[in-house]
């Protein structure tokens, strides 16, 4: 598998940027999903749901006042985020969600959007959040449907938005004009300000969060045990006291690791970034200095 945003091996030196690692170690709350203190530098809630529609997660439509509930066919092809704060969503052609949104009249159909993010790394309760986004949806027409399809081109530029086969269009593009927003995951629950979204930029990481942990578990497992020396011996953190380390999440802030000690009790520790990345190559950066002061 090519991983050609792979992280590269840390120097065996402690760097002085951290030499004081911010460290935040939480445990499971009365859900057994280990969240943050109050206060950890985070992501906005609007910015967690546009990273989970604009890159991240499965997707399921459910339309409640349609008749039409046949399986299959739900999953977009594409999404992405308007100006106004729409989600636009490219789904085929002969699909029940098509169908419906082409006789819909004004905001007579309601849509439910539903995201469900998975760790692309196994490891317990790898459920890393959901996302619920409710509102009305209709089918992109005339001049809104060509503007729908660049915004689409312009988040999935690698040929991932086809518009037709042949004569006939394969793909719809459908607007859901979002009411309502609910979230849960890793960092908390709550509701989102629908007005929010538009404004929300997603993770510059998300893109490539998948392969980069993937390749920390595959190439750099050693390293990320590592990470537990700089917990300052907090209880469950000692080296026979963990099983296993696994790489959990990343973004624009720091690394989240969960740790599953040999008692099968769940530890997450997030380590700061001193300050946010912009790129990958920021984040290797960023990555090289953690391993070095872990190995230091």
């Amino acid at each position: 598998m090519s991983r050609p945003h792979g992280i590269p091996l840390p120097s065996a030196h402690r760097s002085s940027d951290h030499s004081n690692e911010s460290v935040t170690a939480y445990d499971d709350d009365e859900q057994g999903q280990p969240r943050p203190r109050e206060g950890a530098r985070q992501p906005t809630k609007a910015e967690r749901v546009r990273t989970l529609v604009e890159y991240k997660a499965s997707v399921s439509l459910t339309l409640p006042g349609a008749r039409d509930h046949a399986p299959g066919f739900w999953e977009p092809a594409a999404r992405t985020v308007t100006p106004e704060g729409d989600v636009v969503l490219l789904v085929p052609w002969d699909s029940p969600t098509a169908r419906a949104a082409a006789y819909a009249q004004d905001d007579d159909l309601t849509c439910v959007m539903e995201i469900t993010d998975i760790a692309p790394v196994a490891v317990r309760q790898r459920v890393r959040g959901r996302a619920r986004l409710a509102g009305w949806l209709t089918a992109a027409r005339g001049e809104d449907r060509g503007r729908c399809i660049e915004l689409l081109a312009e988040r999935h530029p690698v040929g991932a938005v086809p518009e037709s086969d042949g004569e006939q269009p394969a793909w719809m593009p459908v607007r859901l004009e979002v009411g309502e927003i609910s979230l849960d995951d890793l960092w908390g629950a709550g509701c989102v300000n629908p007005e929010l979204l538009a404004a929300a930029r997603p993770d510059p990481i998300a893109r490539h969060e998948a392969d980069l942990l993937q390749h920390l578990h595959s190439a750099h497992g050693d390293q990320v045990r590592a990470l537990c020396t700089l917990l300052g011996g907090r209880p469950g953190t000692g080296p026979a006291e963990v099983r296993e380390v696994v790489p959990l999440a990343v973004d624009r802030f720091g690394l989240r690791v969960r740790l599953t000690g040999t008692d099968g009790a769940v530890l997450d520790a997030r380590f700061d970034f001193p300050e946010p990345v912009e790129d990958v190559a920021g984040l290797r950066q960023e990555m090289h200095r953690l391993f070095a002061a872990a190995l230091g």
